[in-house]
């Protein structure tokens, strides 16, 4: 059968427009295509953020030491937002550096407690990055509070040591001299000792010899996060900052009943005294360098059973052991010729009277001429007592 032009017009004609149809679609799959692949933010939108954040310490800590270094760092970008708070959402203090780089906490962190971190960071890609962490610090058994004998602004006597006292057992020694410091403007050589004690413990700290007169001195004990050992960490720091005073030194030579008091040089006052008989021990007045503690205008003295609360006027404490100078109207007529008291140094009441003002917390009275030292058993301050290489050998750090 014979087609009609038409006809045949018509069925090419459908079939050219089907193939301009088809070139087109493929046309425009293929400049799709292409802008699929070559799209510029699809690579930026798959990459991962490019800062890092360092967290210290480590999420998720546990028995942190409350006086460690506590930040937060972001490299290749800076800190937007931050905030680290206790449980009970209180913010604690911290500094950021200049370039928003570095976040550091300011302020010691409380015992047995959780803290949280919450903040955001920018990286240089302009990609935030949540920070968020927690960590909790170590829950003691116990805090042990600790005292410096000499208050701020106290002026001392040339011979006075630096008493640490502690109100429980420190068996972790090193660990605590290692929290301590002595700092004077002489560059004062000197040395703690740790000395024993039936109530807690005790550090005494010395110079290897006398004090330099008005030497200021700053003392300070690091002890909050210390762990003093059996489960006890330091309750606070302290610290004192006095001063030394003029040189003072009480020259008491038993066999001359006599005591010099030695001012800066000069002798001041040359008094006639009693010393211990010395005919048995109990009433032997020490030889050794001892120092004033205390000092009463009226004090009740006992030494059962030889005698019970005699009062005695103006009387300077230079020994735990019951050694006094104190004024004694009874021993006057022995003044100056024989030793006949119980140990302490008797003088009139006149001359116990000017003395007594002029004493100082740490004076040191070198007493000589009797046939006991001062020891350990006199008391809780014998620190003179001791020659210096005993004196660092009682340090928990002795290469110091």
């Amino acid at each position: 059968m014979r087609r009609s032009p038409s006809a045949r017009g018509r069925v090419a004609g459908v079939s050219r427009g089907r193939s301009v149809v088809a070139v087109i679609l493929l046309a425009v799959l293929v400049v799709l295509t292409g802008c699929a692949k070559d799209r510029p933010g699809d690579k930026a939108q798959a990459a991962a953020p490019v800062a890092q954040v360092t967290i210290a310490p480590t999420p998720g800590a546990t028995d942190v030491d409350p006086v460690a270094p506590v930040s937060v760092t972001v490299a290749r970008g800076t800190i937007d937002q931050i905030a680290l708070t206790n449980a009970s959402g209180k913010q604690i203090i911290g500094q950021l550096s200049p370039d928003r780089t570095t976040y550091k906490v300011a302020e010691p962190l409380g015992y047995g407690a959780t803290y949280t971190w919450a903040g955001t960071a920018v990286g240089a890609d302009a990609k935030p990055i949540p920070i968020n962490a927690t960590f909790t610090t170590i829950k003691p058994q116990a805090t042990i509070p600790a005292t410096i004998n000499i208050g701020d602004g106290q002026q001392v006597g040339i011979a006075a040591p630096i008493i640490l006292k502690f109100a429980g057992p420190v068996t972790n020694k090193a660990a605590v001299e290692k929290a301590l410091t002595v700092t004077t403007d002489q560059g004062t050589e000197g040395s703690w000792a740790w000395l024993p004690d039936d109530d807690g413990s005790r550090v005494h700290w010395r110079p290897k010899n006398y004090w330099t007169p008005g030497t200021t001195v700053h003392v300070a004990a690091k002890l909050y996060g210390v762990d003093l050992g059996g489960g006890s960490y330091g309750d606070s720091d302290v610290t004192s900052d006095f001063t030394i005073g003029r040189s003072q030194i009480v020259v008491a030579n038993a066999p001359s009943h006599r005591m010099q008091v030695v001012r800066d040089g000069a002798t001041v006052f040359d008094f006639a005294v009693s010393y211990g008989e010395g005919n048995e021990a109990r009433n032997v007045t020490r030889s050794g360098v001892h120092i004033v503690t205390e000092k009463y205008e009226d004090f009740m003295m006992s030494n059962p059973p030889y005698y019970t609360n005699v009062r005695e006027r103006w009387a300077v404490r230079i020994s735990n052991n019951g050694e006094f100078i104190h004024a004694n109207p009874e021993s006057l007529s022995a003044q100056g010729s024989s030793n006949v008291t119980n140990g302490c140094i008797n003088l009139s009441p006149n001359d116990a009277q000017a003395y007594f003002p002029t004493a100082l917390y740490g004076d040191p009275v070198e007493v000589t001429g009797t046939s006991i030292a001062l020891s350990q058993s006199d008391g809780d301050v014998y620190d003179w007592a001791l020659d210096w290489p005993t004196w660092t050998s009682m340090s928990a750090l002795p290469t110091q």
